[in-house]
């Protein structure tokens, strides 16, 4: 192909989930409201971690990380994608499709080495936890924390210079809801196996070896609980680690259906239901999860609401 064809794209546009109006309408609703809830339902985990300090514990402190990335995930996708919505041309500029793919990609690595973290945390409680308090002292939390932030960032960092260092010739439509990278990759009119080795690579260390270290620490928790010769010694063992586990599930299942083999992977129709599910519903569930699963959390609500309520009556008078 000729130097001439291979010019830089200034602005692309995205196809979305449909292009008829009354089905957009609907989608702006139901996704501005499922926006609305995440963002206040990992908010609220935050500030009451913050305030109970019965939850100032390496468990919570992990969970504060995962919510502060479920909400950045969700603020990087989802109000772009409710402006499209309404918009008759659904036009993203370049500049803010690499900013889209960078933090996208980028969040999505810290959480998977985030949950890879909590997993040993849960460990550590189940399977040593007279020795809980010495091992996972505060420095050592924050040092797992930032090596989760750090190592998704510079991952991110280095696709998107290699994606978008790719000539789009004359494609700038991307079938999907967002700059995703896959769906980006697909527009370069050059050989794209390098950014695919390159994708397998990363999977394999950012997804695939956290999900190994996470499955090795539950065979070691389910190993030790099995040896715990109480019924109510095994449920309370089980407990501590069933909400993390339940996020687990959610997280790891699709990432590995869709980024372990990316030249043979799902349909675009997957991609797109798939990047909804990690933007939209997997943020939403996860304060839930916590909330409903955890007996500290819910004691900290009716400790809060308890407060709340006191101060109302107070007012009142």
């Amino acid at each position: 192909m000729g130097t001439e064809n291979q010019t830089w794209v200034r602005e692309f546009i995205l196809l979305g989930l449909s292009s008829d109006w009354d089905i957009q309408v609907s989608l702006f609703v139901l996704f501005s409201i499922t926006y609305m809830v995440t963002v206040l339902g990992n908010f609220l985990i935050v500030l009451l971690i913050r305030l109970d300090s019965r939850l100032h514990t390496p468990m919570y402190f992990f969970l504060t990380n995962l919510s502060l990335v479920d909400v950045s995930y969700a603020t990087t996708i989802v109000p772009q994608l409710l402006v499209h919505f309404l918009a008759e041309h659904k036009v993203i500029p370049l500049v803010s499709c690499a900013a889209q793919l960078f933090f996208s990609l980028g969040l999505g690595g810290i959480e998977f080495v985030l949950l890879a973290v909590m997993a040993y945390d849960r460990y550590v409680a189940v399977c040593d936890p007279l020795r809980y308090v010495v091992i996972m002292h505060g420095g050592l939390c924050t040092r797992l924390a930032i090596t989760s932030w750090v190592s998704g960032s510079v991952n991110s960092l280095v696709h998107t210079a290699i994606t978008f260092q790719l000539p789009m010739c004359s494609n700038k439509f991307i079938d999907h809801i967002s700059c995703e990278i896959l769906a980006v990759v697909r527009l370069a009119c050059v050989d794209t196996s390098f950014n695919e080795i390159a994708t397998m690579v990363s999977s394999i260390v950012l997804l695939m070896s956290p999900f190994c270290l996470v499955l090795l620490s539950y065979v070691k928790i389910i190993s030790t609980i099995l040896k715990i010769r109480s019924t109510e010694g095994r449920k309370k063992a089980f407990h501590t680690c069933a909400s993390h586990l339940t996020v687990v599930i959610l997280c790891y299942g699709m990432a590995i259906f869709i980024y372990i083999q990316p030249s043979s992977g799902p349909s675009g129709l997957q991609e797109k239901l798939i990047s909804l599910f990690y933007a939209i519903l997997t943020p939403m569930l996860n304060p839930m999860i916590y909330s409903l699963r955890n007996k500290e959390v819910k004691g900290a609500w009716q400790k809060l609401l308890g407060q709340l309520s006191e101060l109302m009556s107070k007012l009142g008078t």
